[in-house]
């Protein structure tokens, strides 16, 4: 336990901040690295010469970007219409107005084009019509990784990994390097925004080492979110139409084969005896079920068109605004800007050398 008397020598010790002292201080600090200013300047341009050098080997990558509108199909009017008013006061009231709702309502269509699913599908497709060398298998070239590849422990005989389409045939080894190609491109070369809040633009972005591979990967994930996008909105209007069509069709069929069979009883009454009373109920029959199914095929055409017409309304439509052309923006560092950098890192280090070995 201290003492009384400890404690109070210990707080007469105790330096008071004083933002003159301080000031006196950088002053002083200053001063005695004016001393060196030769010497920092020196140190400053070695390590200009150094940021040249890291602006020369830095990795040059081109970013592609895709400008695309989202067009919903046919909603309420009164809804659509508030929701629009909303939208520019910056609100969001479509799910309180009876607009569109779901897994792939609104702005979920960011989260569409960077989820696992879109980015496999995409890297899985053939580069060319060849159809043997996919995206996954030029974003490896792209990036040199195969040499790598090669010295991993689940590679012993060192063979070259390849991507094909079919995944069923994939290896472990295979599957889990298509994945970390998958979170790379997730998570540092591919971007999606929506620039404006208040409109229905998103933007597409891609950026990597390879101009090709960047184009392509941008411009085959937008037909894949638009293909899954447009199944899945339209999925159960499309099976209702699928099953008017079925049974169009086997109606159709049996009201031909009814049509023969009438035509035949009827050419039978030509030639048969009057004196037979019943000899007619059999064509009547035939002419009776004949109209039956007259009148279920025209209401079940009548559906199928009804079915086709909204269809074709909630069919949403991904319209590109702008997509990208070769040569692509090319990102690397500039010279002025290594210069600057390395300058100031070289020049600074040396200053706190110089402070540090001071007050040591």
């Amino acid at each position: 336990m201290q003492s009384a008397e400890e404690k109070t020598k210990y707080i007469d010790r105790e330096e008071e901040f004083s933002f003159t002292n301080m000031m006196d201080s950088r002053k002083k600090d200053f001063a005695y690295l004016w001393n060196y200013k030769f010497r920092i300047l020196i140190i400053g341009l070695i390590g200009g010469a150094m940021g040249i050098a890291l602006a020369y080997f830095w990795p040059v990558t081109y970013t592609a970007k895709l400008t695309f509108v989202v067009e919903e199909g046919k909603s309420g009017g009164g809804g659509g219409l508030l929701s629009s008013l909303a939208g520019q006061m910056g609100l969001d009231i479509g799910g309180l107005a009876g607009g569109t709702s779901g897994v792939l309502a609104g702005d979920n269509v960011l989260q569409l084009l960077t989820s696992q699913k879109m980015v496999k599908q995409t890297l899985l497709t053939p580069l060319d019509s060849n159809g043997k060398y996919t995206l996954a298998d030029k974003y490896a070239d792209a990036y040199k990784l195969r040499e790598d590849w090669k010295d991993l422990k689940d590679n012993p005989k060192r063979e070259a990994i390849m991507f094909p389409a079919d995944t069923k045939k994939y290896s472990r080894l295979q599957d889990s390097l298509l994945q970390e190609i998958i979170t790379k491109l997730t998570e540092k070369e591919l971007a999606v925004s929506k620039p404006d809040k208040k409109l229905g633009f998103f933007a597409l972005t891609t950026t990597m080492k390879n101009e090709q591979l960047a184009t392509l990967v941008c411009k085959r994930l937008i037909d894949e979110a638009t293909l899954f996008y447009t199944q899945t909105k339209t999925k159960r209007l499309r099976i209702n139409v699928d099953r008017f069509q079925s049974r169009a069709d086997s109606i159709g069929k049996l009201l031909n084969r009814k049509t023969y069979a009438a035509a035949g009883a009827n050419a039978i009454m030509l030639d048969a005896n009057p004196a037979y009373a019943t000899i007619g109920v059999g064509a009547e029959l035939q002419e009776r079920d004949k109209r039956v199914l007259q009148t279920i095929y025209s209401e079940i055409i009548k559906n199928l068109e009804v079915s086709r017409s909204m269809l074709m309304q909630e069919t949403p439509t991904f319209q590109i605004v702008d997509e990208p052309e070769m040569p692509l923006k090319k990102n690397r560092m500039r010279y002025a800007t290594g210069i600057a950098i390395g300058g100031l890192l070289f020049g600074a280090f040396y200053c706190l050398l110089l402070l540090v070995r001071r007050k040591a």
